[in-house]
């Protein structure tokens, strides 16, 4: 049986830092491995997953909607892991502040932008993270779809969502 799981997710910055969580070894999801801040989106809060990424920002950071600037939707990530489909809502910000919480979640850590890449970091978020540092904040948001290549290797395939009635 197929399962759905709905997550919110925030790459924030803080001028060329980005917030990067260490997971904690004990960790359901990517346990010891680098990862953004968020988690899943609850019931509620279905039909916006930037309430659900606000929620998760203060829960793993402390950081409050007031120390967020230009909180904005860049990412729509699926795949299928196991018996399971993930979406994940990526949100992406710059914050006013750099002293954040530490929680059971992990520890959090601001990398020099030029050193995230270097990280031991899930598959599915080292992509997005290369495709952002090319491409940059983007009017549109991309979609990913994770899958293979011709050479059986995993890739995300990117795709700008459009609205095909908008010219």
């Amino acid at each position: 049986m197929i399962r759905a799981r709905i997550m919110a997710t925030a790459m924030l910055f803080h001028n060329n830092e980005l917030l990067m969580m260490k997971r904690s070894p004990t960790r359901t999801l990517s346990p010891g491995m680098w990862a953004a801040v968020g988690g899943h989106v609850e019931p509620a809060e279905i039909s916006s997953p930037r309430n659900a990424c606000l929620r998760e920002i203060y829960e793993e950071t402390g950081l409050l909607e007031e120390d967020i600037i230009d909180l904005k939707l860049q990412y729509i990530l699926l795949r299928l892991n196991q018996q399971e489909v993930r979406q994940q809502f990526i949100y992406t910000a710059q914050t006013t502040r750099k002293d954040v919480l530490q929680t059971e979640e992990g520890d959090l850590y601001w990398i020099p932008r030029d050193q995230v890449l270097q990280r031991d970091i899930p598959f599915i978020y080292h992509s997005l993270l290369e495709h952002y540092f090319l491409h940059g904040s983007a009017e549109h948001i991309w979609v990913g779809t994770a899958g293979y290549n011709q050479q059986a290797e995993p890739e995300v395939h990117w795709t700008a969502l459009v609205d095909p009635e908008m010219k």
